[in-house]
């Protein structure tokens, strides 16, 4: 169940707002990554005993769904994107948000996103795809989104990539392309979304 099913009623007496608690565990898992996350730690954050969090959420996996979605409605990328006629656009934009916030392809690979801003996000890919009169746009969705989380998680390990050698007695034919190859990581992002785009129109 996501926050969003069960979100409690606010509470004039309460001095702690649900963007409080989104943005302090958004800011531990930028600095340290899924452990960070825990309720006691968003306390801390917020200095506030951690049982008071438990008027507004009811575990850790509501701070996962409250921090994935505030980062995505605050990135001025995504918010502009969001606006514009292109699905290569939009999908760029969720690339670069998704490589500065690695843990939320992590969080996303647990839990459905179902926060507002990612409605808002799915809603206008699907319009998009619609649009230009795909067959399956909720399908087309799925696939140009799930390239996108996958290409965002490698991204770091990009530099690794063209460093690593590669033993051309087992791999002669990758040996051979590797050593040849600039491995940049937005060209590799754009010559995917503009193939699953193309098999999309295709169907």
């Amino acid at each position: 169940m996501n926050y969003w099913e069960h979100r409690k009623p606010a509470q004039r007496t309460r001095t702690i707002t649900e963007q409080d608690i989104a943005r302090a565990a958004a800011a531990l898992l930028d600095a340290g990554g899924l452990r960070a996350l825990t309720v006691r730690a968003v306390a801390k954050e917020l200095d506030v005993a951690a049982p008071s969090l438990y008027s507004r959420i009811e575990s850790v996996d509501d701070l996962f769904d409250l921090a994935l979605d505030e980062t995505l409605g605050t990135d001025p990328g995504v918010t502009a994107a969001l606006q514009d006629a292109s699905m290569q656009s939009l999908m760029l934009a969720y690339y670069h948000h998704l490589a500065r916030h690695r843990w939320a392809c992590q969080v996303i690979g647990m839990r459905a996103p179902r926060g507002p801003n990612y409605l808002r996000l799915s809603e206008r890919m699907c319009v998009l795809l619609d649009d230009a009169g795909v067959a399956d746009p909720l399908g087309s969705a799925y696939a140009l989104s799930n390239f996108v989380i996958g290409s965002a998680n490698a991204s770091p390990m990009v530099d690794n990539e063209r460093t690593a050698t590669v033993d051309p007695g087992i791999a002669p034919t990758y040996s051979r392309l590797h050593s040849e190859h600039s491995v940049n990581a937005e060209a590799i992002v754009v010559a995917g979304l503009a193939a699953l785009s193309a098999q999309a129109a295709e169907l």
